[in-house]
């Protein structure tokens, strides 16, 4: 995969159908705190509440249509200095190194774009190997 191909970005509302094409495959969603989404309105409604107003949450894209999704949550309070990542790809794009180079960049970005932050953490259930391979590749550790 060309690398120069990815970008990161803010999420758009006409990013709905590409957004909905991903998150309502059950593969792509099986380990993320959110539902398969099932409908173009969901998805919109999605896009609006919970997407687009978040601070770090981006479209991964390729040739600039939606694939998928990266966020950062800083912690608050006395946990300002950590973060927690969490990210998905559509499955078509699986074992292509999308996630690998897309999580560089966001890691990356985190440090730049939040003060006073010194650690990026990622929760990942026992079962999902290729997403422990993918943070392995990036750098964190188990």
């Amino acid at each position: 995969m060309d690398p120069s191909r990815i970008s990161l970005r803010q999420f758009h509302l006409p990013d709905v159908d590409d957004f909905l094409k991903w998150a309502s495959d059950e593969k792509v969603t099986r380990y993320l705190r959110w539902n398969t989404i099932t409908s173009r309105e969901e998805a919109l409604s999605y896009l609006q509440k919970v997407a687009i107003p978040q601070t770090y949450r981006r479209s991964i894209c390729l040739d600039d249509r939606s694939i998928g999704y990266v966020s950062i949550k800083p912690g608050s309070g006395n946990d300002k200095s950590r973060a927690r990542l969490g990210y998905a790809v559509s499955a078509e794009y699986w074992g292509q190194g999308i996630a690998t180079a897309t999580l560089n960049m966001a890691v990356a970005n985190a440090f730049t774009e939040f003060q006073g932050l010194v650690r990026v953490e990622a929760l990942v259930e026992v079962e999902n190997v290729g997403s422990q391979r993918v943070l392995e590749k990036v750098g964190f550790l188990k």
